[in-house]
């Protein structure tokens, strides 16, 4: 492996860990600003795609507003464990990468999935072009669950 190639994966695992540290802190803007002008954001399961920062930050918004279960308490913090990362592919200018995730909550264990990535340079960071979350399940008492 060569130095370039040393400097690209730990550019996008920044970003990975940029992504994670921003979602548990409810950070949408922080969020929305590791993904590149034309990005798309994609979840498993019938949602609208999120195209572009800016539609990004509002759709997540507008989702974590939303209509809960009256029986249902908001999580008073979220935890995002990222693990598994494997690179599927690397190039000077595009990244395929996949990865596993599980998020606590006050309850524990509230759900888990998978993260498909495809990120590419932008100026001096790795933004991601594309990311699809597919959730693979949710515990019985989950608080995130829509």
């Amino acid at each position: 492996m060569q130095l370039w190639e040393l400097e690209v994966r730990e550019s996008v695992r920044q970003t990975l860990a940029d992504y994670t540290a921003a979602t548990d802190r409810s950070d949408l803007a922080a969020l929305a600003a590791c993904f590149g002008a034309e990005a798309v954001l994609e979840f498993t399961g019938g949602r609208e795609p999120l195209v572009g920062p800016a539609a990004i930050e509002a759709g997540l918004g507008a989702a974590m507003g939303g209509p809960r279960d009256a029986g249902r308490p908001l999580p008073t913090f979220v935890r995002h464990h990222v693990a598994s990362v494997r690179f599927v592919s690397v190039a000077a200018d595009l990244v395929e990468a996949s990865s596993y995730f599980s998020v606590h909550t006050d309850i524990g264990l509230d759900h888990w999935g998978r993260y498909r990535d495809v990120l590419v340079p932008v100026q001096q960071r790795w933004l991601f072009a594309s990311r699809r979350i597919a959730v693979d399940g949710f515990s019985k008492d989950s608080l995130m669950a829509q």
